[in-house]
């Protein structure tokens, strides 16, 4: 099976498509790394400002929530991350990945045939007709004169059927979205330019988080871990970006669960 062929990023290309006044004042693309989010962390410890971003055409020990592996062949998925200092507390930098789950989902759906088919999923997994396309992990790294926060992401571009991790993902390639990964890495920056500005004027973005959530409404299974799951109705999220589900105790708000949607089994 051949693989659909992408135009690989280029930073040219990324910056001179990024909008006036964007976050990313430095945009860096390498051929390949261990993990983008690692290097970005210590650029930040060795006192690297906000605004930088950083792809790899390949990454071969990168890291999803959980710990789980995230590898990516060369050219076959785009690996970013971006190097931010929150001007909000500690407390409500669990936005960080939802705006980032935001950014990517809206990206694509300007780029995407249908743009119905793009949807996120509680907190930040972004799918396309329900499949996953893309992860996201955040990780803070502390520094005397203020933390920082490195958020990262990785979107399926042309991984093939038979290289997907599980039957539940899906790349651009198979959903027939472009595969120019710096138009992709553009949107995706400009995206989330916009939404952090307007979180850390405004706290939180409730009510634009939850209209592009396709958990809201939406009858859910939280699995909080082995031995505890929750089942009832995805209601929204409060100030911080928690979860809230409608269940038969009443409501209950998550900060961490693995979400099923009932209707996606």
């Amino acid at each position: 099976m051949f693989r659909v062929k992408a135009e690989l990023p280029d930073a040219l290309r990324i910056r001179s498509r990024l909008e006036p006044g964007a976050t990313f004042r430095r945009v860096d693309v390498v051929e390949t790394t261990g993990s983008t989010n690692a290097d970005l962390s210590a650029r930040a410890r060795e006192g690297e400002s906000e605004g930088a971003a950083l792809v790899a055409m390949e990454q071969t020990a990168g890291r999803g929530r959980l710990d789980r592996q995230w590898v990516s062949p060369r050219g076959a998925s785009i690996s970013l991350s971006m190097l931010l200092k929150p001007k909000p507390e500690f407390l409500h930098w669990g936005w960080l990945s939802l705006l980032a789950g935001m950014a990517v989902s809206s990206a694509l759906a300007e780029l995407a045939p249908n743009p119905q088919r793009v949807t996120l999923k509680w907190p930040n997994d972004v799918l396309i007709g329900g499949k996953k396309v893309c992860g996201i992990l955040s990780e803070r790294i502390e520094q005397p004169d203020g933390a920082r926060a490195v958020v990262g992401l990785g979107i399926n571009v042309t991984l093939r059927e038979d290289e997907l991790p599980v039957p539940t993902a899906t790349s651009l390639a198979l959903e027939g979205i472009t595969t120019d990964q710096s138009r992709i890495v553009a949107g995706v920056l400009n995206h989330f330019s916009r939404y952090y500005t307007a979180w850390q004027l405004r706290g939180s973005l409730r009510e634009e988080y939850e209209a592009r959530c396709s958990s809201m409404g939406a009858q859910l299974s939280v699995v909080v871990d082995d031995a505890h799951t929750v089942e009832g109705t995805g209601r929204g999220v409060d100030h911080f970006g928690r979860l809230q589900v409608a269940t038969a105790a009443g409501l209950q708000t998550f900060a961490v669960g693995d979400v099923i949607h009932a209707r996606l089994g």
